[in-house]
């Protein structure tokens, strides 16, 4: 008989995993998925569409906090770990709990998940979210593409609204962005690219993602999101590594496997480290990856007019995930006031509302800045009174987009920028110039063999 299933998730390798590996195996029945780390993301279906033949009813999501009594109340045989940015201790919580209530337990990994492209894929993932991978995957992108070659980017899914309906999605203009309704989090990640000349594809099925974009790529970017795994075999695997958490990378899954498994590690920041941490952080690499080349970088921040910031009160408001799962207690935001000269940042916790005060309470070692939540419009709408609630001469908005174009301020508001800033040598142009003279010339295909 068939194995009854559990995937526990977060609203994107779950399906992932569930697409490459139990869609269609007789051998599985998933009886649900659970959901956690993003707000509203239960209490919806895997939809038939997406789930196949063998679920004409598709597949409830429910929360994770669940997960005993659909264990116990669906005979589950088994319990599949699914999402990411989590502490190695966290997983084997949730294992222990999986296990005690009758259930075996299972993690999967790169050769059961990756799917083969019939381009070369650059894949970039790091050991944590806020390592500065959505930087170096722009960089990575922007050398690409001085070569001539014709660069899509595929982005790691984030499909927090209708499932159906994202199951593929193509951006190539910011009308598209509108049309497909994307929240916050999904502008942060996909607006820069857009804006640098890049298509991206996202959503749910990423078979049938990888076969569209492949179609207009000589090379295919894999972005990746949290610290995951990538979905697509790479040809050139980037690891992103964050010296202000330094011993990360061998604490939390899955990052520590990106950097067991990287061709090139990315030590970044190094400019806002201590130089104890950065030793750290490289020591750490060397353990786990004696064979990787390193680069280290910088992500220097630009501010629109950084003189407006003196002597002002500044709200600061930071991208939201670093400062949640992310863990970290401030941003780039918070280093521009302070470098600029801020004469007070503004606390924003006696001015929130609704979920951004809920997040604050699930998070409480963020520090005074404002995490930028935009999981949808509710949550959007309370980013909003939150900031018109403050005390604040000014708002730094620190996020990857402009919040401005979203939500209306009473206030002044000024722009946080960073970009990768590679030092030293070896460089990320060395590393693919030398990538592109192994794979081959344009057009970049491989051979049906590969």
């Amino acid at each position: 008989m068939a194995q009854r299933v559990v995937i526990l998730g977060a609203a994107g390798r779950d399906f992932h995993n569930f697409n490459v590996h139990f869609r269609d195996n007789p051998d599985y029945e998933v009886v649900a998925f659970t959901a956690t780390q993003i707000p509203d993301i239960e209490g919806r279906h895997y939809p038939p569409e997406l789930a196949g033949s063998r679920y004409p009813q598709g597949i409830p999501i429910e929360p994770e906090e669940e997960l005993d009594r659909l264990i116990q109340e669906q005979n589950v045989d088994l319990a599949v770990f699914s999402y990411s940015d989590v502490t190695h201790e966290h997983v084997m919580h949730v294992g222990s709990q999986a296990m005690a209530a009758g259930a075996n337990y299972l993690l999967l990994g790169p050769r059961q998940t990756m799917l083969q492209a019939r381009v070369p894929v650059v894949a970039v993932c790091a050991a944590r979210t806020g390592a500065g991978k959505s930087q170096t995957s722009r960089r990575v992108a922007a050398i690409l593409r001085e070569t001539g070659k014709r660069v899509v980017v595929v982005r790691h899914p984030m499909p927090y609204g209708d499932l159906t309906a994202q199951a593929v999605q193509r951006f190539a203009t910011f009308e598209d962005l509108d049309a497909h309704d994307v929240t916050i989090e999904e502008r942060e990640e996909y607006e820069p690219h857009l804006r640098a000349g890049s298509v991206v594809y996202a959503g749910v099925d990423y078979e049938r993602i990888l076969r569209r974009a492949e179609q207009e790529a000589d090379i295919v970017i894999w972005d990746g999101g949290n610290n995951d795994m990538p979905f697509y075999a790479p040809d050139l695997f980037i690891v992103v590594v964050d010296p202000l958490r330094p011993d990360h990378a061998r604490r939390y899954h899955p990052g520590e496997i990106n950097v067991r498994m990287a061709d090139v590690v990315v030590v970044n920041k190094i400019g806002s480290a201590s130089l104890e941490n950065i030793e750290i952080t490289r020591r750490v690499t060397a353990e786990l990856n004696p064979t990787a080349m390193v680069i280290e970088a910088a992500s220097p921040i630009f501010v629109d007019d950084g003189d407006a910031i003196r002597g002002k009160s500044v709200l600061v408001v930071e991208d939201g995930p670093t400062l949640t799962h992310g863990e970290m207690a401030y941003g780039a935001g918070w280093v521009a006031a302070r470098r600029y000269g801020a004469a007070a940042i503004v606390d924003p916790r006696p001015y929130a509302v609704g979920s951004i005060r809920e997040t604050f309470e699930k998070y409480p070692t963020t520090g005074n800045v404002l995490p930028a939540m935009g999981y949808g419009d509710a949550q959007m709408a309370d980013l909003a009174e939150t900031i018109r609630n403050a005390e604040a001469d000014l708002v730094l908005v620190a996020t990857p987009i402009d919040l401005r174009r979203l939500i209306e301020l009473d206030k002044p508001a000024l722009r946080v920028h960073y970009e990768l800033q590679v030092i030293g040598e070896p460089t990320l142009q060395d590393v693919l110039t030398q990538f592109l003279q192994t794979v081959g010339a344009s057009p970049l295909r491989k051979s049906a063999a590969s």
